[in-house]
């Protein structure tokens, strides 16, 4: 049995996996942010876990492969290297990952953000959607609305 769920979670299933997983929780941060469903699942630890679980196991197949975790130091000394590490299958997917889970996480704290403030979902969904797919223009997006919203200027909060 855990064999054949190994065999299944290729590296290309994993990937497709990953994507489809996430959008349950977008669409509850985007759609229906103000549902018992969203705050128990989507802006909750729930997501981490299974990202984290994902990431884990996307670890241990690398380790499986003879993955060279020491090279992964190398993204520091320059884009060349960066681009030649993008070159492997596991890293490709790890770095998705991360990217989907980061992305993710801050899309709940802006809604938690910004259901402190009363700020109007219909406001949010555009800064939503951004963060979704373009990570930091959707956060620089909410910054001005939240700007407005709380009148002030504060970087820390």
């Amino acid at each position: 049995m855990i064999e054949q769920i190994y065999t299944y979670f290729t590296i290309e299933m994993l990937y497709l996996w990953i994507n489809i997983g996430v959008l349950p929780f977008w669409i509850l941060i985007i759609f229906f942010p103000q549902s018992h469903l969203c705050k128990y699942l989507a802006t909750s630890i729930f997501p981490v876990f299974i990202l984290s679980a994902a990431y884990i196991f996307i670890l241990y197949k690398a380790f499986l492969a003879s993955f060279d975790f020491d090279n992964n130091f190398s993204l520091y000394l320059g884009l060349s290297n960066v681009s030649e590490l993008f070159k492997d299958d596991y890293y490709l997917l790890m770095f998705w990952t991360h990217f989907v889970a980061v992305n993710l996480f801050i899309g709940a704290w802006i809604l938690k953000d910004s259901q402190k403030l009363n700020i109007n979902k219909v406001m949010l969904a555009l800064p939503l959607i951004l963060t979704y797919l373009i990570g930091p223009f959707g956060i620089l997006l909410y910054w001005l609305i939240r700007i407005f919203y709380a009148k002030n200027f504060n970087l820390l909060s």
